[in-house]
């Protein structure tokens, strides 16, 4: 961009040459025009260095009291707000808040909202008016009674004005894909992160099933200890009992190394520091069987409950919009605008300007061509998901009816490990058996224990994983009707 100063000396100079051809008010009208024109048009440039301060202020924890009255008023067309409470620990709800509110890398992706909301304001924009200006001074020959002559010209492409509506159109469509499109990884991350709570209950649940057999182990190998002392235990009875005891610190450490893996998976999604202390809330239950609807339900609306079939559908219309545009530019460039002129005779003329692009080579077909493989593209891709769609939730559901009965016969062989290990332990006491046989049927029991809490944790996140390919806030019970289709999210307060 000229500076105030480059422009002046600019103009002086100029208006300094033609002062001698007498043509300065010409000239001062046109520099006038010119000089206002740069000064005026141009952008100023902002820097935004990519320093490490910049980063790390980027990274600094939230203000969890702003981000509080953020849950509460979040604007999004799957999601509810919720209110969060510290001392409450963190549910499931409020997990998928927190993620769609502080994960870094759904920031980045709203960040093409700006890009698509700049798109909208230059397919709006007019075309400049150009303005075009000659000098011609005799310099040789017989230039006795001789002026300098000038030509003046101001024209303006007309042709743009045929495509702008479409051009906009285009744009507006575009932008509400985006949108959707963002909405739509907001809501896969929330699901995540949503996912990954029931995940970490689960295990939490499991290492405290396994912290107390731990503790009622130590007091069992204190009394199989006494018992050798005094000879009414073998020594088989012992190394029965420490192995079963080494097991169960195995299988401990091993759960606290997922759940300590879950946990760091879940900040990552919450977009906390890695230092963070997590407490999930008391009121989490996991669910032990599932009723569900038919697929017919789940499948009822799908087009318009899922946000990416709806981003789709809009980037469809989208490329409906440009391949109109391409075929309207068919239309050949046309440019009007008036002249004046004067010649080296002192004559005078006002005119007019037309000039017509004759489209003889190239009449826009490349780009009509990309436009309309595009939009066959995306016909396609639509078709694809949708189809996907179905069968994920098909699977989904399949995998649910599953889950439901490898529960209910997990919880009966519990029942009868359970009854068997009192059975058992009752033996032990009297000497009617070994110890080595009732620590097998103990570790048994144990082990069905904790297959139930591991099976009604996997069942949390498939219902989950059904939600996200149903487009469900919640899975409507088999007798409720599906809820309203989402809608695109509104500007203003949103995520």
């Amino acid at each position: 961009m000229l500076t105030e100063k480059t422009v002046a000396v600019f103009r002086g100079g100029f208006l300094f040459n033609l002062c001698k051809h007498g043509a300065v008010w010409k000239t001062s009208l046109v520099g006038g025009v010119v000089t206002v024109s740069l000064i005026c048009g141009c952008a100023t440039y902002h820097p935004l260095p990519l320093i490490q301060d910049s980063v790390r202020a980027k990274l600094q924890p939230p203000d969890m009291a702003q981000v509080c009255i953020l849950a509460s008023e979040i604007k999004h067309p799957i999601l509810h707000p919720v209110e969060l409470k510290a001392d409450e620990g963190l549910s499931p709800d409020g997990a998928a808040v927190l993620a769609v509110l502080l994960n870094p890398s759904l920031r980045a992706i709203r960040d093409q909202r700006a890009v698509t909301s700049a798109q909208l304001l230059d397919a709006d924009l007019l075309p400049n008016p150009e303005l075009s200006f000659s000098l011609d001074a005799p310099t040789g020959g017989d230039t006795a009674g001789r002026v300098t002559a000038y030509g003046l010209g101001f024209d303006w492409n007309v042709s743009s004005l045929i495509s702008r509506t479409a051009r906009v159109s285009e744009a507006k469509v575009h932008r509400e894909a985006v949108d959707l499109n963002i909405a739509w990884q907001e809501w896969q991350v929330a699901q995540g992160a949503k996912a990954a709570v029931y995940q970490l209950l689960s295990l939490q649940n499991q290492i405290a099933l396994l912290e107390q057999v731990r503790q009622r182990m130590a007091e069992h190998l204190v009394h199989i200890q006494k018992a050798v002392a005094e000879g009414s235990m073998t020594a088989a009875a012992l190394n029965a009992a420490q192995t079963a005891n080494s097991r169960a610190n195995e299988s401990l450490l091993e759960l606290e190394k997922q759940a300590d893996q879950q946990r760091l998976q879940l900040r990552r999604l919450l977009g906390l520091p890695t230092d963070t202390q997590i407490r999930l809330s008391k009121d989490i239950n996991l669910p032990s069987q599932v009723e569900l609807p038919t697929v017919a339900t789940l499948l009822e609306g799908l087009e318009q409950r899922r946000l990416d079939l709806l981003a789709l559908r809009h980037g469809y219309d989208s490329q409906e919009a440009a391949l109109r545009v391409a075929i309207l530019e068919q239309f050949p460039r046309i440019r009007i605008g008036p002249t004046i002129s004067r010649d080296t005779d002192n004559i005078r003329t006002t005119g007019f300007g037309l000039n017509i692009e004759l489209p003889i080579f190239n009449r826009r077909q490349g780009k009509i061509a990309v436009e309309r493989a595009t939009r066959q593209k995306l016909f396609d891709e639509y078709v694809n998901r949708v189809f996907e769609a179905r069968s994920d939730i098909e699977q989904v559901k399949s995998g649910i009816h599953f889950l439901n009965e490898q529960i209910a016969a997990a919880q009966a062989a519990e029942t009868d490990l359970e009854r068997l290990e009192e059975n058992y332990r009752a033996a032990l006491a009297d000497g009617r058996t070994d110890a080595l046989l009732y620590y097998v049927t103990w570790n048994d029991f144990i082990s069905a224990q904790t297959k139930v809490l591991a099976l009604e944790g996997q069942l949390a996140q498939a219902v989950v994983a059904l939600e996200l390919a149903s487009g469900f806030y919640e899975i409507p019970k088999p007798d409720q009707p599906p809820k309203k289709a989402p809608t695109a999210p509104k500007e203003g307060k949103d995520s």
